[in-house]
């Protein structure tokens, strides 16, 4: 089932500027901070010994631009890196909340990357690291399946087929016939999100579903009552006829 988004919902959906969570996600490791600090430094030094190369001792105005951003390259680097990756996602004309089910759920070991060291015998040993990765794989009644895999979390022990799945899929398309990108998961019924980058703003997407919940709960009552009244003025009418 597919329930169409409106623009300036999708925008409020996937800002054009990263959040807090997306950037925590590029932020990463206290590693990866030092290499973006290493390269600012890096960075810095160049600027200094290539104004010094061209005559300025560097207190010219390009160079100290220059220096400024690339002295703070390990602050603003995840923010662009993120905020790139929502555009790329905001290029699309449509979008919309996809429901469906999980259809299976499975845990597999994959290989990330590779060491090489030495071993006690001085021999070069090349070291493969691995990481357990949860894949959920998620269709509906049309035909459409897709799969999302992430690194497996304590949380995600609570997912389990046949449970209704949510996300936000994208495409150029009016009518969706062709799908060209989906955001991470939501499972309501455990309230947990699988994802490995984390596109949606999550309050305001859990608070569209419990709108839309409600409207279908109002919807289904109103419904029911009509059919009620429509009962009971059968009955009154063969009591009549009667």
């Amino acid at each position: 089932m597919l329930i169409p988004l409106k623009r300036q919902t999708f925008e409020e959906l996937i800002p054009a500027v990263a959040t807090a969570e997306q950037y925590a996600y590029y932020w990463g490791k206290f590693t990866d901070f030092l290499k973006r600090l290493l390269i600012s430094v890096v960075s810095v030094f160049s600027i200094f010994l290539i104004a010094l190369a061209l005559g300025d001792n560097g207190s010219g105005a390009a160079e100290l631009i220059s220096g400024i951003i690339a002295g703070l390259y390990w602050l603003w680097w995840p923010v662009a890196a993120a905020s790139f990756r929502n555009m790329q996602c905001r290029r699309y004309e449509y979008s919309a909340i996809w429901q469906g089910r999980v259809l299976d759920v499975y845990v597999t070991e994959e290989i990330i990357g590779e060491e090489e060291t030495v071993n006690s015998k001085g021999q070069l040993v090349i070291v493969e690291n691995r990481e357990r990765r949860l894949t959920v794989e998620v269709g509906d009644r049309t035909g459409f399946s897709t799969q999302l895999q992430v690194p497996l979390r304590r949380e995600h022990k609570a997912i389990a087929p046949r449970q209704i799945a949510l996300m936000v899929v994208m495409s150029n398309k009016p009518n969706f016939s062709k799908i060209s990108k989906f955001s991470d998961i939501y499972i309501p019924s455990c309230n947990v999100w699988v994802s490995d980058y984390p596109f949606l703003r999550r309050d305001l997407f859990e608070e569209i579903v419990r709108e839309l919940r409600a409207t279908r709960q109002a919807a289904k009552l109103k419904k029911e009552q009509r059919e009620e009244v429509t009962r009971r003025s059968s009955r009154s009418r063969t009591r009549d006829e009667m």
